[in-house]
């Protein structure tokens, strides 16, 4: 989408956002066993048209940047793999659908499994109806992408219809949604995708995508 939203990795610094995308926060709402549910969203925190969010984890004013990257010295240095996903991602079966998974990308949300069963579990139980539905709302959920399903007879995958935004996980990376165009520090644009996390607390790896890290970092809002 060479006229919509746009999301660059600036080298050392933060993430600029042009296109007029809202921020919103998310926050995921548990079950009684601490079992993620469904997502909770705020009201939208900006309705600047450009504006950049803090990537190295130090800002006084999450999610936007307030500089302290430069007293932080982050570097920041932007290690995604620019191949595909359908490239990086193994099939792992279904009956009236196949399911895929990325392990690169990620985030831990914690919405692909309940603590008496899971989607890797499940998929060989998709014959069943309403196991299938359970896969299809689980992998719906996961604001990476990094779980995705194919109805039999499709040539795509299915994305659930989430609207153009950046979303804040409590505590965690930068959900955007909608397709917005990312660009590594190094120029490289990145594979436009309906789901994706981007990195906030400086630790990941897979910049500029979230790994995950910020859990064991023991990365807070603040």
């Amino acid at each position: 989408m060479p006229d919509g939203p746009k999301i660059t990795s600036r080298p050392g610094g933060p993430l600029m956002v042009t296109g007029g995308l809202p921020v919103v926060r998310k926050r995921p709402v548990h079950s009684e066993h601490g079992e993620p549910m469904t997502w909770q969203t705020s009201e939208p925190l900006t309705d600047k048209n450009t504006y950049a969010l803090c990537r190295c984890g130090q800002s006084a004013n999450k999610p936007f940047c307030d500089g302290a990257h430069s007293a932080a010295e982050f570097e920041g240095t932007d290690t995604a793999d620019a191949s595909t996903y359908g490239q990086r991602a193994k099939a792992l079966g279904g009956t009236g659908l196949t399911v895929s998974d990325d392990r690169s990308i990620c985030v831990h949300a914690g919405f692909c499994g309940t603590r008496v069963t899971n989607v890797w579990k499940q998929v060989a139980e998709t014959g069943d109806t309403s196991v299938r539905m359970a896969v299809i709302n689980e992998i719906e959920k996961c604001p990476s992408g990094a779980l995705t399903y194919r109805l039999d007879g499709d040539d795509a995958d299915t994305e659930p219809d989430l609207p153009a935004q950046v979303g804040v996980i409590e505590d965690g990376p930068l959900w955007v949604s909608g397709g917005a165009t990312v660009t590594t520090a190094g120029g490289v644009e990145l594979e436009p995708r309906e789901r994706v996390t981007l990195c906030r607390c400086g630790a990941s790896a897979n910049k500029p995508l979230c790994d995950g890290s910020h859990k064991e970092a023991g990365f807070q809002d603040g």
